[in-house]
Parts: structure tokens; C-alpha cells; sequence
């Protein structure tokens, strides 16, 4: 475990991030102690409030357990934290973590199916203008990082149509770790983001307030790029 000296015009986010990926990297492993408030403040060069400051927020995250007057205690994030973590397990290092990527885009396939029919059966007609818009800009967009951005804007149209708050936050997190990345996701994303007919399929069957025929598109539409990272992950093992 090598704490690395803060620079103190950065601090105290820069304390939380250091621990952060110490925990994330597996550099503190779970069921280990942190050195008291004292001993690492000594070790990052800054004051113990800054310390305590960045232990209570990893706490809040539930990636340490603080003890009142005893130990800290590294937690498994994978047990205890939240999706707020998926933007730091993402990137990691110089490069995309690709277990991450795989889980976010099955995850997305599960979630807009169920996303789609919710939308269809709450929101049905009234989506008409808002959807056949989101289409026109998606259908005139060239670039694909910028297709990628205009699919999100459809995508943020049926989430409020499927009138769930649930589904919204979940979508905010989802959508929180994918932004970042889109410029290196462009390849996985291209097959879905230019398949126009898929996505006139998907807004029609909400428009008519079809939920199984919602589903059955967006489980349709979000499968292409699941299937095009899974391909693209095969070709990369097989020439390993």
C-alpha cells in the first residue's frame, strides 16, 4: 500500500480520490484497517480534519465502516457501495475496464425493455411529438459520437414516459458512467445508434401503447450493441 504525498491546493477531494482507488484497485483489500486518523494524515502530508472529511465520505459511499473511537475498515464495494461507483470501476488506469462495460450494456438492455413497455402504457400518445423530434435529430446526425448523444435524447423521452422514478435514477447513474466514454464506445454503439428502423419501430409501439411490442423493440434495439461488444470482445481473445 504506497499513500502518496498530497499536494495541498488539492485537498480534501484529492485525499477521497487516492482512497478510493486504493479500495477500488484492490490496494486496501476488504476486511483490512486503515491507519488511525493521525497516522495518515502524517502519511498524505495534510491536517486530520481533511483525513476525517474524506473517511466519512467513503463511509457514506460504503466503502469503509467507521467506528466511533476504534477502527476504519475497508469494506467489499462490491457488497456495499452504490452505482455511483460505476463511473470510477469504468475507467481504469490508461483504459476501459471491459467487464464493466459488458455489465452496463446488459444492464441497459434489461432496464429499457422494461423502460419501453412502461412508456408505452403511460405515455402512448402523448409521446408522439417529443419521440418523432428526437428521431428527425438522430436521422440528420452524421457523427457518431454525436448519434450517440441524440440516442440518449430519445432514450431520456421514454424514461419520463414510463413515469417511474426508480428507472429515472437508475437511468441518470447508467447514463452518468456512459457519457464519458462515448468517444471510445463509439465502434460498439455504431450499429445501434444508425439502425433508424429500429428506433421507428421502438417509437411507434410506444406511440400506439403497444407494451409488448415496446419491449419486444427496445430489447431488440439495445441487443445490437451488446452484441457487437461481445463480438468485438471474442475477436480480441481469440487473437490473444
Amino acid at each position: 500500500m504506497a499513500f502518496k504525498r498530497i499536494d495541498r491546493r488539492t485537498v480534501p477531494d484529492t485525499v477521497f480520490e487516492q482512497l478510493v482507488g486504493e479500495v477500488l484497485d484492490g490496494e486496501l483489500a476488504p476486511g483490512s484497517t486503515l491507519p488511525a486518523e493521525r497516522a495518515l494524515a502524517e502519511t498524505l502530508g495534510v491536517s486530520r480534519p481533511t483525513v476525517r472529511e474524506a473517511l466519512q465520505r467513503l463511509a457514506h459511499t460504503g466503502l469503509v465502516e467507521v467506528r466511533q473511537g476504534g477502527s476504519t475498515t475497508v469494506q467489499d464495494y462490491r457488497r456495499h457501495a452504490g452505482l455511483e461507483m460505476l463511473p470510477r470501476l469504468l475507467v481504469r488506469g490508461s483504459g476501459i475496464d471491459q467487464a464493466v462495460v459488458r455489465s452496463v450494456l446488459e444492464t441497459r438492455q434489461v432496464i429499457g425493455r422494461e423502460v419501453a413497455g412502461m412508456a408505452a402504457r403511460r405515455g402512448g400518445p402523448g409521446l408522439a411529438d417529443v419521440l418523432n423530434d428526437a428521431l428527425e435529430a438522430l436521422a440528420a446526425e452524421r457523427d457518431p459520437v454525436g448519434q450517440q448523444l441524440r440516442a440518449l435524447a430519445f432514450w431520456d423521452h421514454l424514461v419520463d414516459g414510463s413515469d417511474s422514478i426508480v428507472y429515472r435514477l437508475l437511468y441518470n447513474d447508467l447514463r452518468a458512467v456512459y457519457e464519458p466514454a462515448v468517444q471510445v464506445l463509439a465502434g460498439v454503439m455504431a450499429d445501434e445508434v444508425s439502425s433508424l428502423d429500429r428506433y421507428r419501430a421502438l417509437a411507434d409501439a410506444v406511440i400506439q401503447g403497444d407494451e409488448q411490442a415496446a419491449r419486444t423493440a427496445g430489447d431488440e434495439l439495445l441487443a445490437l450493441a451488446a452484441t457487437a461488444f461481445n463480438t468485438l470482445l471474442g475477436n480480441a481473445q481469440a487473437r490473444d
